[in-house]
């Protein structure tokens, strides 16, 4: 089971469940475009080479310090798993996407204050059953999660790949692609878990 993790201490080597969601359950995806500006900060913050900003200076590159494993966006918000290698990269890699995230989201809909409800919830993984039964929950946010845009679920039905999502950890544990889609179609198995793991989440 997932630690409980209530005095924000992060472990090295360690899995996380990472939640958040917009202020007062406010949408903080109103349209496409912004859906992939959040997508393109996880690029920017963990792509294999450093990227640069208009002046030529480097972004922080986390390609080494934590791998992101999953995620799902929804209109109001969001979950990812990750992998941290050093205690600190988790609380770098959200603070920089979300930090950037609301000063573009500020501009663009003219608007003040902030945009997420509060620090990122995040729940230790020390299980790998419990691993598997994550991805799926992460996976399934969407009612017609097979067609959701704005998952990681086509970067492990091989639909897609980049350097900057890793799915393999995960993968590993099923026999191939078609078992993990079957695994995640396995609804009456995914609803024993549901509860727990928002349990986990309130409590995070």
């Amino acid at each position: 089971m997932p630690g409980k993790n209530l005095e924000k201490i992060y472990l090295e080597d360690s899995y996380y469940h990472i939640y958040n969601r917009g202020v007062n359950k406010e949408t903080i995806f109103k349209e496409k475009d912004d859906y992939a500006v959040f997508l393109n900060l996880f690029k920017r913050y963990l792509s294999r080479e450093p990227l640069k900003d208009k002046q030529g200076r480097e972004y922080p590159c986390l390609h080494n310090d934590i791998e992101l494993l999953a995620f799902c966006l929804m209109p109001n918000h969001f979950h990812v798993l990750v992998y941290q290698y050093t205690p600190d990269s988790m609380t770098k890699l959200l603070k920089s996407v979300t930090t950037t995230y609301s000063m573009y989201f500020n501009k663009k809909y003219r608007r003040v204050g902030p945009v997420f409800q509060s620090r990122f919830k995040a729940s230790m993984i020390t299980e790998d059953a419990y691993l598997q039964h994550i991805s799926r929950y992460i996976h399934l946010n969407p009612k017609d999660y097979r067609n959701w845009e704005f998952s990681s679920l086509p970067y492990y039905l091989n639909q897609k790949s980049s350097s900057w999502l890793k799915p393999d950890k995960i993968l590993e544990l099923f026999d191939d692609t078609n078992d993990y889609a079957d695994f995640v179609a396995n609804y009456k198995d995914y609803k024993q878990t549901l509860d727990e793991i928002r349990a986990e989440l309130a409590s995070a």
